[in-house]
């Protein structure tokens, strides 16, 4: 499963300053000295998550700070899970019958997936590595053998 980080804007906005209440300022200071960022690194991604859950109803993040990633609420998959299922399928319809998603779900993934194109297409292009392209990358693992 690929582990994606939260793919923010390379171009940082303008400067801001803001006071933040004692409890606030002691859990972003907690999170910064845990994942050694700056406290306004940390203030910046909660940001964006919470930006990005607000703007999308039913999409939630998980994964430690390295690999942040969104995923379907109610459906326990990752949205770009969703979105290779859905490339695989050819329809919403399809993947409604064949599958344990609502057409909601999935056309939330799909919502996602438009507003966060790149994102999404590198999770699905790592997912689709070929087994040479991972024993190159990762000599030390062994592949299990495709069974019909």
């Amino acid at each position: 499963m690929p582990r994606r980080r939260l793919a923010l804007p390379r171009q940082t906005g303008e400067p801001i300053s803001i006071r933040l209440s004692m409890a606030t300022d002691q859990l972003v200071a907690a999170e910064a000295k845990r994942t050694r960022r700056s406290k306004s690194a940390v203030v910046s991604a909660f940001t964006e998550e919470t930006a990005r859950t607000r703007r999308f109803p039913g999409i939630g993040f998980r994964g430690d700070d390295a690999a942040r990633r969104a995923w379907v609420i109610g459906s326990g998959l990752d949205v770009w899970e969703v979105i290779e299922m859905f490339e695989d399928s050819g329809s919403v319809e399809r993947l409604v019958v064949d599958t344990h998603l609502t057409e909601r779900q999935i056309r939330l993934a799909l919502a996602y997936r438009d507003a966060y194109p790149v994102e999404i297409a590198d999770a699905v292009a790592e997912n689709r590595r070929s087994p040479e392209e991972l024993k190159i990358l990762y000599p030390f693992i062994e592949l299990a053998d495709k069974r019909p």
